[in-house]
């Protein structure tokens, strides 16, 4: 029996080494968990806020909550396929922190758009922050505490903003220009002629970072590569084109770009009321400094002699007859 005991041992030990020490579940999950407070497992319909960095195989980071100063928050919704990252938060609570691979097969399989990257697995490092649970609340108490937990986070962000940007400054050792409206730039390249005017049009290569000078996007496709972002074969990485004044881009770029001469290079350092604000967008979390690193590459100015756009002739209606009494 002691010989039997031994063995079982020796081979679940082997198994767990040759999985790293990852447990497996449904549809080729593997997760291990680093810490374990002991709390109610999160179910569909909490509300929860996670910080996670997820990464290809290869180690090419997807998304990283840590480097925009902001968890994510959602409510935990059902999961979309067996073993997806919905499944894996399932198990977990309120503080505890984990590894979970999902298995990339088990995605497509499910007739999702094919990734963008080649690997078995997208690998999650979590950290559950706060979990509200649904429960037995009434949505009217479940929602009053979400909107107050999210607004204390927010509120907190926003303070901490201004201290952030000037250790940024700082810590890159960058020589700015501040503009009254709050945008600072500085203009590593000059161009030369006019600088584009309400109506003109703007075409600009860029690339944006987060404050931490994580690489988010880029028009520029050299650098798409040298930030090891994941390459979509359907971006043409071509330098876009807005009209200047019309309101149609972040008031920060908008306003930056009207800085620079054709040819210029600059670094506008965007502060979230010239930004996303407090909604945030994407992968930009609310109250976030963005960076963009632009190129003016040509302006377009309006052709004086193309036609007027002829006004509609107003054409007065009758007055309705109105059928006479007798």
């Amino acid at each position: 029996m002691k010989k039997r005991l031994m063995f079982l041992t020796l081979a679940a030990i082997g198994l767990a080494s040759c999985n790293g020490g990852f447990k497996k579940g449904e549809g080729g999950l593997l997760y291990n968990i680093h810490v374990d407070k002991g709390g109610p497992s999160m179910k569909e319909g909490d509300f929860i806020s996670v910080n996670l960095i997820a990464k290809t195989d290869a180690d090419s980071v997807l998304l990283n909550t840590y480097n925009t100063g902001h968890p994510s928050f959602t409510v935990l919704p059902k999961p979309q396929f067996k073993g997806d990252i919905f499944a894996a938060l399932k198990l977990l609570s309120e503080g505890d922190s984990a590894t979970v691979k999902t298995n990339i097969d088990s995605i497509t399989r499910k007739g999702s758009p094919k990734m963008p990257f080649k690997g078995k697995y997208i690998v999650y490092q979590i950290k559950v922050e706060k979990v509200i649970s649904k429960g037995n609340l009434s949505d009217q108490v479940f929602q009053g505490r979400v909107q107050s937990y999210v607004k204390t986070q927010s509120d907190l962000m926003k303070k901490e903003e201004p201290a952030k940007i000037k250790k940024y400054i700082a810590d890159n050792n960058l020589k700015v220009t501040q503009t009254p409206s709050g945008l600072y730039y500085i203009i590593s390249s000059p161009g030369s002629g006019p600088k584009p005017a309400t109506g003109d049009t703007a075409v600009v290569n860029y690339t944006v970072k987060n404050i931490t000078n994580k690489v988010l996007e880029t028009s520029i496709k050299s650098e798409a590569i040298k930030a090891k972002l994941p390459i979509n074969p359907m971006n043409p990485y071509k330098p876009i084109r807005f009209a200047v004044g019309a309101k149609g881009m972040i008031a920060g770029m908008d306003e930056g770009i009207q800085l620079l001469n054709k040819g210029a290079k600059a670094t506008l350092i965007l502060p979230s009321n010239l930004a996303y604000g407090e909604q945030g967008n994407g992968m930009i979390a609310p109250f976030s400094t963005i960076i963009f690193d632009v190129e003016l590459v040509d302006i377009v100015h309006p052709n004086p002699n193309a036609p007027k756009p002829v006004a509609p002739l107003l054409v007065p209606q009758q007055p309705t007859q109105q059928p006479v009494k007798k």
